[in-house]
């Protein structure tokens, strides 16, 4: 009986090894603060202060009461946004804060 075996990334062994593991929560969450800047773009990145996410909530930091006020209204299709650009459903919602 010849066994086969499939040639295979470090890449893809290190995913399988991370996803259900306790590992793969805080690896997505590091993953959507990154991606903050590349989804909002660099303007509205460089008016941002401090982000991180808390129980699936992104808390971000904002330096204008306008631009609070206008992200405020689209929260909820940022998560979206975010959550795609993740791959995975890691955030429930935004806080804004300033």
């Amino acid at each position: 009986m010849e066994i086969k075996h499939k040639a295979r990334s470090i890449g893809e062994l290190l995913a399988e090894y991370i996803h259900g593991s306790e590992l793969e929560q805080p690896l997505l969450e590091r993953k959507v603060v990154a991606l903050w800047p590349e989804v909002l773009g660099p303007t509205i990145a460089q008016m941002t202060g401090d982000i991180q996410v808390k129980n699936g909530v992104l808390l971000v930091h904002i330096r204008s009461a306008a631009l609070k006020s206008q992200l405020f209204d689209i929260r909820f299709d940022l998560v979206r946004k975010l959550n795609a650009a993740a791959g995975a459903d890691v955030l429930k919602d935004i806080r804004l804060l300033g």
